[in-house]
């Protein structure tokens, strides 16, 4: 054979291909667990075929953005903290009641109440279905965050996202099922754990995109060679996996980790596809909020979202740096930063999919893993104008929009001061089942046998709530 027939000399041939067997051989010692889902496990017809989660972290305060108490302002500065002592996390630190610095108006033809620090969602609430009735397990952050995150409070438990993923795969198969678009400014609270796979098979963990430069870091080769090479080398690698993994029937995470490095290698062309904004008209990109520097960076990812579940990613999760939304002090500016920064782009992100047609079968999902406290959270100094809130695990507050549930609704209600949901409650179990039953999926049906156990996302408990759905 000539040696420039296929435009790289024998010698730099052959040392490719020796690379393309080690990488072989690297990936016969790096096994995950074998997936138990061949095909998707719907048990219904889904009324949402894919889910973009809009993760706020911190603990948005719901009587300060969508749930207004006139009772606070009857009773600004009058004491409470005798009656919810054992549910104050710096019991030091508690004030009075504490109205909320912020005016609220109703919105849209459903005449939803929002706050004035959410101009932008204010004019999309004819299309969303506002939960005031949420509750938790604990006000302590790293433990709400598992448990929203993964229905127990504990780590190790596979996340929302992968349970999905689990379930129902990729309608995609040259992109992941379930893909995370963190902050570049830094990872949340607990890490990477929120998105980690736990005990289901380590190819439905959350995949990391970043929003800008190479979206996967070592995706791409670092020298070239002609298409007809690399087709060759990655066919016999896949042969040579292929006979590995069946000469070895009792290692059964052998599997996921040859999928995991064909789907990687599938994504090299899709994945910069899916993120090159410049496809994007300018008038998208100011939809968005893309074109002013402090929303940007999220205004960017929720673009990519909308673009990654065209593709038919599953799953989609955004999530801020630190937690923007824990408004421990001075919530008058610190709130109305963390609005500021994701207000225009995720109303631009409601009004790009309905424009889109793509709504219907997208449910937009937006919270955090608590919500806060009537009462002021006060400074050292006591001065109550740097006044925040403290946690409040008994009512928190959460939307969702698209893919099956109703638009402009209003849904159960928290008491007089906004301390305890009281009507039409609402536990995270429940809210983790009614999303499964959107996506088609029966939460008790949804299984995997860990140690003798079959698990699942909602345990033992959990009810789907039908009020929300169209």
């Amino acid at each position: 054979m000539n040696s420039q027939s296929v435009g790289i000399p024998r010698r730099s041939f052959f040392q490719s291909m020796a690379a393309g067997l080690n990488g072989a051989a690297l990936t016969y010692l790096l096994g995950r667990e074998l997936p138990a889902a061949d095909r998707p496990q719907r048990h219904r017809e889904a009324s949402a075929t894919s889910v973009i989660h809009l993760f706020m972290n911190g603990g948005p305060s719901q009587m300060d953005l969508f749930d207004p108490k006139p009772e606070l302002d009857r009773h600004h500065g009058s004491d409470f903290f005798d009656r919810i002592a054992g549910e104050v996390e710096f019991p030091e630190q508690a004030g009075s009641l504490m109205r909320s610095p912020f005016d609220f108006r109703r919105h849209g033809e459903s005449g939803m109440w929002v706050s004035e620090a959410m101009p932008h969602l204010a004019t999309q609430v004819d299309r969303i279905t506002m939960i005031r009735s949420m509750h938790t397990t604990n006000l302590t952050h790293e433990p709400a965050l598992y448990k929203f995150h993964s229905g127990t409070e504990f780590t190790g438990h596979p996340s929302l996202g992968s349970w999905i993923s689990y379930g129902l795969g990729s309608e995609n198969e040259n992109l992941p099922a379930y893909v995370v678009l963190d902050d570049p400014l830094g990872l949340p609270v607990n890490g990477i754990d929120n998105w980690q796979a736990g005990f289901l098979p380590a190819v439905h963990q959350g995949t990391r995109f970043r929003a800008t430069g190479s979206p996967v870091l070592n995706l791409h080769r670092d020298y070239e060679q002609p298409d007809a090479v690399s087709e060759y080398e990655q066919d016999l690698i896949s042969r040579l996996d292929r006979s590995f993994a069946a000469s070895r029937p009792h290692q059964p995470n052998l599997q996921s980790r040859i999928a995991t490095y064909e789907l990687a290698s599938r994504m090299q062309l899709e994945a910069a596809e899916a993120l090159d904004l410049a496809q994007e008209t300018e008038s998208t990109l100011k939809l968005y909020g893309i074109d002013q520097p402090e929303t940007e960076s999220y205004g960017r990812r929720c673009l990519i979202a909308r673009r990654l579940i065209e593709r038919g990613v599953r799953f989609v999760q955004l999530f801020i740096n630190g937690q923007i939304w824990d408004n421990h002090s001075a919530i008058g500016s610190s709130l109305k930063q963390a609005c500021d920064r994701t207000d225009k782009p995720v109303a631009g992100l409601l009004q790009d999919l309905t424009q889109r047609g793509l709504l219907d079968r997208t449910l937009v999902v937006w919270g955090g893993e608590m919500g806060r406290l009537p009462i002021a959270q006060l400074p050292a100094d006591k001065d109550e104008r740097k006044a925040g809130r403290d946690h409040n695990k008994n009512a928190m507050v959460t939307w969702l929009a698209g893919g099956g549930v109703k638009s402009g609704f209003v849904f159960g209600e928290t008491d007089e001061l906004g301390m305890k949901a009281v009507d039409n409650r609402i536990s995270v179990t429940d809210f983790h089942a009614t999303l499964l039953h959107l996506l088609g999926i029966d939460h008790k049906k949804l299984t995997v046998r860990h140690n003798g156990i079959d698990r699942r996302l909602t345990d033992v408990h959990g009810h789907v709530m039908h009020d929300l759905l169209v």
